[in-house]
Protein backbone atom coordinates (compact mmCIF):
# COMPACT_ATOMS: atom_id res chain seq x y z
CA UNK A 1 0.00 0.00 0.00
CA UNK A 2 1.13 3.83 -1.08
CA UNK A 3 -2.07 5.76 -1.10
CA UNK A 4 -0.57 7.79 1.98
CA UNK A 5 2.60 8.65 0.09
CA UNK A 6 3.63 12.35 1.11
CA UNK A 7 1.58 12.57 3.97
CA UNK A 8 3.24 13.31 7.69
CA UNK A 9 1.50 11.42 10.53
CA UNK A 10 2.03 12.33 14.26
CA UNK A 11 0.86 9.58 16.49
CA UNK A 12 1.16 9.80 20.27
CA UNK A 13 1.47 7.20 23.34
CA UNK A 14 4.31 5.00 21.36
CA UNK A 15 6.30 3.74 23.87
CA UNK A 16 5.56 -0.31 23.49
CA UNK A 17 6.17 -2.46 21.00
CA UNK A 18 2.75 -4.24 22.07
CA UNK A 19 1.04 -1.07 21.92
CA UNK A 20 -1.82 0.39 19.77
CA UNK A 21 0.00 3.37 18.91
CA UNK A 22 3.18 1.19 17.69
CA UNK A 23 0.41 -0.53 15.29
CA UNK A 24 -1.15 2.59 14.34
CA UNK A 25 2.52 4.11 13.52
CA UNK A 26 3.37 0.46 11.39
CA UNK A 27 0.15 0.73 9.47
CA UNK A 28 0.21 4.25 8.64
CA UNK A 29 4.37 3.79 7.54
CA UNK A 30 2.91 0.94 5.26
CA UNK A 31 0.89 3.15 3.61
CA UNK A 32 3.27 5.44 2.63
CA UNK A 33 3.23 7.55 5.46
CA UNK A 34 5.91 9.42 7.30
CA UNK A 35 5.57 8.99 10.74
CA UNK A 36 6.56 11.15 13.67
CA UNK A 37 6.20 9.09 17.35
CA UNK A 38 5.81 10.67 20.64
CA UNK A 39 6.63 8.79 23.55
CA UNK A 40 7.19 9.01 27.63
CA UNK A 41 8.95 5.67 29.16
CA UNK A 42 8.82 7.33 32.94
CA UNK A 43 5.15 6.62 32.86
CA UNK A 44 4.98 3.08 31.53
CA UNK A 45 7.81 2.09 33.69
CA UNK A 46 5.32 2.56 36.97
CA UNK A 47 2.75 0.29 35.03
CA UNK A 48 2.81 -3.52 35.43
CA UNK A 49 3.92 -4.36 31.95
CA UNK A 50 6.97 -1.58 32.48
CA UNK A 51 8.59 -1.33 29.42
CA UNK A 52 12.49 -2.01 27.85
CA UNK A 53 14.48 1.39 27.23
CA UNK A 54 15.07 0.47 23.72
CA UNK A 55 11.21 0.13 23.01
CA UNK A 56 10.66 3.35 21.35
CA UNK A 57 13.51 3.40 19.26
CA UNK A 58 13.21 -0.20 18.22
CA UNK A 59 10.23 0.69 16.83
CA UNK A 60 11.06 3.45 14.96
CA UNK A 61 13.51 1.32 13.10
CA UNK A 62 10.83 -0.70 12.02
CA UNK A 63 9.19 2.39 10.43
CA UNK A 64 12.34 3.32 8.90
CA UNK A 65 12.68 -0.44 7.31
CA UNK A 66 9.20 0.20 5.56
CA UNK A 67 11.04 2.96 3.74
CA UNK A 68 9.57 5.86 5.29
CA UNK A 69 11.23 8.46 7.22
CA UNK A 70 10.45 8.63 10.72
CA UNK A 71 11.44 10.19 14.30
CA UNK A 72 10.62 9.93 17.61
CA UNK A 73 10.50 12.47 20.47
CA UNK A 74 9.93 11.81 24.37
CA UNK A 75 8.17 14.46 25.98
CA UNK A 76 5.79 14.54 29.13
CA UNK A 77 2.34 15.67 27.69
CA UNK A 78 0.80 15.93 30.90
CA UNK A 79 3.48 19.46 31.11
CA UNK A 80 0.90 22.70 29.81
CA UNK A 81 3.89 23.16 27.16
CA UNK A 82 4.09 19.56 25.96
CA UNK A 83 1.74 19.49 23.01
CA UNK A 84 2.73 22.60 21.67
CA UNK A 85 6.56 21.09 21.46
CA UNK A 86 5.62 18.05 20.49
CA UNK A 87 4.13 19.71 17.48
CA UNK A 88 7.06 22.17 17.01
CA UNK A 89 9.09 19.52 17.25
CA UNK A 90 7.88 17.64 14.35
CA UNK A 91 7.05 20.30 12.22
CA UNK A 92 10.98 21.10 12.70
CA UNK A 93 11.77 17.46 11.17
CA UNK A 94 9.12 17.16 8.92
CA UNK A 95 8.05 20.26 7.75
CA UNK A 96 4.05 19.62 7.89
CA UNK A 97 1.66 17.16 9.50
CA UNK A 98 -1.19 16.04 7.56
CA UNK A 99 -2.23 13.29 10.32
CA UNK A 100 -2.88 13.41 14.19
CA UNK A 101 -3.44 9.95 15.82
CA UNK A 102 -4.23 11.58 19.65
CA UNK A 103 -3.25 7.79 21.62
CA UNK A 104 -1.37 8.58 24.09
CA UNK A 105 -3.60 8.09 27.55
CA UNK A 106 -2.92 7.80 31.72
CA UNK A 107 -4.61 5.57 33.53
CA UNK A 108 -4.85 4.68 37.84
CA UNK A 109 -7.52 3.56 39.77
CA UNK A 110 -9.38 6.24 41.21
CA UNK A 111 -12.35 5.63 43.80
CA UNK A 112 -14.76 7.61 44.86
CA UNK A 113 -13.46 7.30 48.43
CA UNK A 114 -9.79 7.99 47.36
CA UNK A 115 -10.52 10.55 44.98
CA UNK A 116 -8.23 13.44 45.24
CA UNK A 117 -7.25 17.47 42.77
CA UNK A 118 -3.67 15.51 42.22
CA UNK A 119 -5.86 12.22 40.23
CA UNK A 120 -8.18 13.49 39.08
CA UNK A 121 -5.70 16.74 37.07
CA UNK A 122 -3.56 14.46 36.14
CA UNK A 123 -6.05 12.11 34.12
CA UNK A 124 -7.24 15.38 32.76
CA UNK A 125 -4.04 16.98 31.61
CA UNK A 126 -3.05 13.70 29.52
CA UNK A 127 -6.39 12.40 28.79
CA UNK A 128 -8.36 15.58 27.41
CA UNK A 129 -5.91 18.74 27.84
CA UNK A 130 -3.20 17.13 25.72
CA UNK A 131 -5.93 16.04 22.67
CA UNK A 132 -7.30 19.48 23.15
CA UNK A 133 -3.82 21.12 22.53
CA UNK A 134 -2.55 19.18 20.01
CA UNK A 135 -5.79 19.48 17.84
CA UNK A 136 -5.25 23.18 18.32
CA UNK A 137 -1.64 23.33 16.89
CA UNK A 138 -2.60 20.88 14.08
CA UNK A 139 -5.55 23.69 13.33
CA UNK A 140 -3.49 26.18 13.19
CA UNK A 141 -0.98 25.35 11.29
CA UNK A 142 -3.10 23.42 8.53
CA UNK A 143 -2.55 24.87 5.55
CA UNK A 144 -5.25 26.45 3.23
CA UNK A 145 -6.99 23.95 0.69
CA UNK A 146 -4.97 21.19 2.50
CA UNK A 147 -6.83 17.62 3.75
CA UNK A 148 -6.46 17.03 7.44
CA UNK A 149 -6.92 13.92 9.75
CA UNK A 150 -7.13 14.17 13.38
CA UNK A 151 -8.51 10.79 14.71
CA UNK A 152 -8.71 10.34 19.01
CA UNK A 153 -8.77 7.27 20.61
CA UNK A 154 -11.39 6.77 23.45
CA UNK A 155 -12.89 4.11 25.49
CA UNK A 156 -16.58 3.82 25.55
CA UNK A 157 -16.73 4.79 29.15
CA UNK A 158 -19.84 6.87 28.32
CA UNK A 159 -21.85 3.53 27.68
CA UNK A 160 -20.83 1.67 30.96
CA UNK A 161 -19.79 2.52 34.23
CA UNK A 162 -16.29 1.93 35.26
CA UNK A 163 -16.51 2.23 39.30
CA UNK A 164 -12.95 2.24 40.29
CA UNK A 165 -11.91 4.52 37.47
CA UNK A 166 -13.74 7.64 37.69
CA UNK A 167 -11.09 10.15 36.26
CA UNK A 168 -10.17 7.81 33.41
CA UNK A 169 -13.83 7.51 32.42
CA UNK A 170 -14.18 11.23 32.58
CA UNK A 171 -11.82 12.29 30.56
CA UNK A 172 -12.39 9.91 28.49
CA UNK A 173 -16.06 10.76 28.25
CA UNK A 174 -14.45 14.28 27.33
CA UNK A 175 -12.56 13.00 24.32
CA UNK A 176 -15.95 11.95 22.97
CA UNK A 177 -17.44 15.27 23.06
CA UNK A 178 -14.88 16.91 22.07
CA UNK A 179 -14.38 15.43 18.84
CA UNK A 180 -18.26 16.26 17.63
CA UNK A 181 -17.44 19.54 18.40
CA UNK A 182 -14.84 20.13 16.91
CA UNK A 183 -15.16 18.38 14.16
CA UNK A 184 -18.01 20.71 13.28
CA UNK A 185 -15.17 23.78 14.29
CA UNK A 186 -13.06 22.54 11.25
CA UNK A 187 -15.33 21.14 8.68
CA UNK A 188 -14.81 24.25 6.60
CA UNK A 189 -11.06 23.76 6.61
CA UNK A 190 -10.65 20.23 5.27
CA UNK A 191 -10.26 18.29 8.50
CA UNK A 192 -12.15 15.95 9.45
CA UNK A 193 -11.76 14.56 13.28
CA UNK A 194 -12.97 11.25 14.55
CA UNK A 195 -12.76 9.09 17.69
CA UNK A 196 -12.19 5.51 17.51
CA UNK A 197 -13.15 3.23 20.57
CA UNK A 198 -10.80 -0.22 19.98
CA UNK A 199 -13.10 -1.99 23.45
CA UNK A 200 -11.21 -4.00 25.06
CA UNK A 201 -7.13 -4.58 23.22
CA UNK A 202 -5.08 -7.36 24.32
CA UNK A 203 -1.54 -5.02 24.91
CA UNK A 204 -0.22 -7.11 27.84
CA UNK A 205 -1.75 -4.72 30.01
CA UNK A 206 -4.33 -7.18 31.71
CA UNK A 207 -3.96 -9.98 34.14
CA UNK A 208 -4.58 -13.52 32.78
CA UNK A 209 -7.61 -14.02 34.71
CA UNK A 210 -9.19 -10.43 33.21
CA UNK A 211 -8.53 -11.57 29.83
CA UNK A 212 -10.42 -15.14 30.30
CA UNK A 213 -13.19 -13.18 31.97
CA UNK A 214 -13.64 -10.78 28.47
CA UNK A 215 -13.69 -13.50 26.29
CA UNK A 216 -16.31 -15.10 27.75
CA UNK A 217 -18.41 -11.99 26.95
CA UNK A 218 -16.93 -11.59 22.76
CA UNK A 219 -19.28 -12.87 20.58
CA UNK A 220 -16.17 -13.40 18.24
CA UNK A 221 -14.57 -15.15 21.47
CA UNK A 222 -11.20 -13.15 21.47
CA UNK A 223 -9.92 -9.62 22.56
CA UNK A 224 -9.43 -6.72 20.30
CA UNK A 225 -5.53 -6.81 18.96
CA UNK A 226 -3.83 -3.48 18.30
CA UNK A 227 -3.81 -4.34 14.40
CA UNK A 228 -7.99 -3.87 14.73
CA UNK A 229 -7.39 -0.34 16.12
CA UNK A 230 -4.85 0.05 12.92
CA UNK A 231 -6.67 -0.54 10.20
CA UNK A 232 -9.84 1.58 10.77
CA UNK A 233 -7.41 4.12 11.67
CA UNK A 234 -5.76 3.69 8.23
CA UNK A 235 -9.02 3.91 6.61
CA UNK A 236 -9.76 7.26 8.51
CA UNK A 237 -6.81 9.19 7.73
CA UNK A 238 -6.78 7.86 4.46
CA UNK A 239 -8.89 9.89 0.77
CA UNK A 240 -11.59 7.07 1.26
CA UNK A 241 -12.47 8.18 4.93
CA UNK A 242 -12.93 11.75 3.95
CA UNK A 243 -16.90 11.68 4.32
CA UNK A 244 -16.82 10.05 7.70
CA UNK A 245 -16.35 13.13 10.33
CA UNK A 246 -17.76 13.74 13.64
CA UNK A 247 -18.29 10.05 14.47
CA UNK A 248 -17.11 8.29 17.75
CA UNK A 249 -16.62 4.60 15.94
CA UNK A 250 -17.61 1.86 18.54
CA UNK A 251 -14.88 -0.87 16.64
CA UNK A 252 -15.18 -3.77 19.54
CA UNK A 253 -15.96 -6.56 17.76
CA UNK A 254 -19.66 -6.63 19.51
CA UNK A 255 -22.35 -4.21 18.16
Amino acid sequence: MSFLDHKVALVTGVTRRKGIGAAVALALAWAGADVGTAYFRPYDRTMPWSVKDSEPEDIVSELRATGVSAHSFEIDLSEPDGPRTLFHLARERFGHVDILVNNAAYSMETTVEGMCAEDMDRHYAVNLRAVMLLCAEFVRSFPAGGVGRIINLTSGQGLWPLANELAYAATKGGVDAFTLSLSAAVERLGITVNAVDPGPTDTGWMSEELRKSLITTMPMERLGMPLDAARLIVFLASEEGQWVTGQVIRSRGAS
